[in-house]
């Protein structure tokens, strides 16, 4: 056999069985089945919710007893005025207790909240937007199995009110331009 071709054959071995092998390697690492709330508990991990929606996180100390509790920190939008992480916890009276699963599902797709508000501006609903209807419904399911936390956060203030809790301020730089809708 040709040296040439003995060498290609030896490589194409090599890629089938080396494919052969991170395949059986990756099914070997999936999990056998996963509930739609392990699955939002990871995407609500990894989007990041904890930060703006869980006491004490902006002082370097995450309340982890009222996770995703709501925050005692606002974000000041110049122009707009100032919006807390609210309690994302099933509390009847200060979460999401009273809204529906499919509810959750539209306002993160949609910025549109069950009485008809908007999601403050800070939220970033547009990239959640992104989200496969089932990994939104996986959330949705995830934020259900929160024991309740009672915290009814501060606010919204509007440009012209007092805010009564700390605030995180958005401040152009000097020359900078307001942005544009």
């Amino acid at each position: 056999m040709d040296r040439n071709i003995a060498l290609g054959l030896a490589v194409l071995l090599g890629v089938v069985v080396g494919a052969g092998g991170v395949g059986l390697y990756a099914r070997a690492k999936m999990p056998e089945a996963e509930s739609p709330a392990a699955r939002g508990k990871y995407l609500v991990t990894v989007a990041g919710c904890n930060d703006c929606h869980t006491p004490g996180y902006f002082f370097g100390k995450p309340d982890m007893a009222r996770f995703l509790g709501g925050s005692e920190v606002g974000f000041e939008i110049p122009g707009l005025g100032v919006f807390h992480g609210p309690n994302l916890t099933p509390d009847k009276e200060t979460g999401l207790g009273s809204w529906t699963n499919e509810q959750i599902v539209t306002a993160l797709q949609t910025g549109n909240r069950p009485d008809g508000r908007g999601l403050a501006p800070i939220m970033p609903w547009r990239a959640f937007a992104g989200f496969s209807k089932s990994d939104a419904q996986a959330i949705a399911a995830f934020l259900q199995t929160l024991p309740a936390v009672k915290n009814k956060v501060p606010g919204p203030f509007g440009i012209n009110q007092k805010p009564t809790a700390f605030v995180m301020k958005i401040v152009p730089g000097e020359g900078a331009a307001p942005p544009t809708k």
